[in-house]
């Protein structure tokens, strides 16, 4: 018995093969027929979509759940701008806490503060009333926590990145980054995964790619994750990033052994391995895995099947993570490694030798273009970090996707919002010309090159016979070729701030299930 089709007509579908398409009809997840309104096939029902878009739905290939979750129902510091303004954040949200809880917070970026200086633990001791405090910066990759937490973690002091102000970086970081999710209890962790599922759903995201690992998530917060994909909300598709833990990945349910397995830090963090020195602080970041690492954890993938993959934004920390690849190439082929698609997350500072690299070995670049958005530019955090010259050269979304390199756009939520057309115009107004991408090259990105960065090749497309999964959208800026208007007419208006209004997400198919739905509670 098969069940009820749905045809949606009286659209506008993006759909190449059949550019004059205003219907679909949905049967059994799949699409069944494309066409015209007045060719239409009967169906047991009809969705009149009353002129809007159809489009795939998004992909975002890089987030983390629980936290992004935690940040939509918690205390999000995104928004500050000076020390001030980040300590009365915490003063009005711990004042709703028990005594004992721990505040958590995140988003805070001291690059956009007029005075960059932080407050230190002991003046979030004050604001907290006393309570523990751990804020993580919009990288996630240092914090500022309170006295009262860095007392609970006495083995902190010892650790790599370990400051007494309060601002903790590295092994520190992730000693007090554990204790403080320690306190998050079951309960609140599988609530605030739904909660990032549903907005995820209600913003045209089908599926997105989780990205844990012991030094992000327990095991039991990955698996609850995955035990919630596609049930009513996004699919999600799990990326465990533990060195040489292919086997364990697998047994996980992950479909990779990679994601956050970290080469490097962070930009914002000055933990990112770069090959020249920071240009606001001493010395070149930090390296955390070797080639001979690398080729190791690429060996042990192959040896159970599994795809990898690496956390590496500096140059020096990409490059160190070809030279794994050359090696394990010496034992594997090239050919097999290119059939693996193995993934670098973020790949921010790059060379022509290093894009190179990934077209040699059919890396697929995991890339957030809301980072040259937010941080790139004349007088933001990538300026004051690399200065303007490297800055300009910084996420070379363009440049990677003219030599064929596979691009899969995400966020790296909670580091950047969910915000999938968002990202779509930050690739296409790139702050440097030489790396922009037309629209229709960048939204293949965020919906197609997501699909195939997880070996479904048939998906992201509106096609006979492809599954049913596609958002339905407003698009008050108009449609141009199938897909919508987003920027403005004015070049001048044009970039960060672009006025343009972005399309609204009227509702989310998929495989034929409706996940998001405007106006539903």
């Amino acid at each position: 018995m098969t069940n009820p089709s749905t045809l949606y007509r009286g659209g506008v579908l993006h759909c190449p093969a059949e550019p004059r398409a205003t219907a679909l009809l949905v049967r059994d997840g799949r699409i069944a027929w494309l066409g015209v309104d007045a060719d239409a096939p009967a169906a047991d029902r009809v969705v009149d979509l009353d002129g809007a878009l159809v489009t795939p739905a998004f992909v975002d290939a890089h987030v983390h759940a629980t936290d992004t979750g935690l940040v939509l129902s918690g205390l999000d510091l995104s928004a500050v701008r000076s020390a001030e303004g980040l300590l009365a954040a915490v003063a009005g949200f711990a004042a709703g806490l028990p005594a004992d809880a721990v505040v958590l917070g995140h988003g805070w970026d001291e690059s956009t503060w007029g005075v960059p200086e932080l407050p230190d633990a002991a003046a979030l001791d004050r604001a907290a009333g006393g309570r523990r405090v751990y804020l993580s910066q919009a990288s996630i990759h240092s914090a500022l926590v309170s006295s009262a937490l860095l007392a609970a973690c006495p083995e902190a002091a010892g650790a790599a990145g370990f400051d007494a102000s309060g601002w903790v970086r590295r092994d520190a970081h992730h000693v007090v980054r554990a204790a403080a999710q320690g306190s998050v209890t079951r309960a609140q962790r599988v609530a605030a995964q739904r909660v990032a599922l549903a907005h995820a759903a209600s913003l045209g995201i089908a599926a997105v790619h989780e990205c844990g690992g012991p030094e992000i998530s327990d095991e039991e917060d990955f698996t609850g994750l995955l035990a919630l994909s596609g049930v009513g909300v996004p699919e999600v598709y799990g990326y465990w990033g533990e060195l040489s833990g292919a086997a364990r990945a697998r047994e996980l349910g992950a479909v990779g052994a990679g994601g956050d397995l970290f080469a490097d830090g962070a930009l914002g963090a000055r933990t990112a391995y770069v090959s020249q020195p920071y240009a606001d602080g001493a010395g070149c970041g930090h390296g955390y895995l070797s080639a001979e690492q690398v080729r190791d954890h690429l060996v042990d993938c192959a040896a159970y099947g599994m795809q990898g993959g690496f956390h590496a934004i500096g140059d020096q920390a990409v490059a160190t993570v070809l030279a794994g690849f050359a090696a394990a190439a010496e034992t594997l082929g090239v050919d097999r490694l290119r059939a693996a698609r193995h993934r670098v997350e973020h790949a921010e500072i790059m060379s022509r030798r290093l894009i190179a690299g990934f077209v040699e070995f059919g890396i697929v670049a995991s890339m957030q273009p809301a980072f040259d958005r937010l941080w790139g530019g004349a007088g933001r955090m990538y300026e004051s970090r690399l200065g303007l010259e490297r800055s300009l050269a910084s996420n070379p979304m363009g440049a990677m996707h003219a030599v064929g390199v596979a691009l899969a756009f995400g966020s790296d939520s909670p580091v950047t919002p969910l915000d999938p057309w968002g990202s779509v115009r930050a690739a296409v107004a790139h702050h440097n010309p030489v790396q922009r991408m037309s629209v229709r090259a960048a939204f293949a990105a965020h919906t197609r090159g997501g699909w195939r960065a997880v070996h479904r090749d048939g998906e992201g497309v509106l096609a006979l016979g492809a599954p049913a999964t596609f958002a339905v959208w407003s698009t008050p800026a108009g449609v141009e070729r199938g897909l919508p208007v987003l920027q403005a007419a004015d070049p001048e208006a044009r970039g960060a701030d672009d006025p343009t209004p972005l399309p609204v997400c009227r509702r989310t198919v998929l495989r034929g299930d409706v996940i998001f739905e405007e106006g539903s509670s």
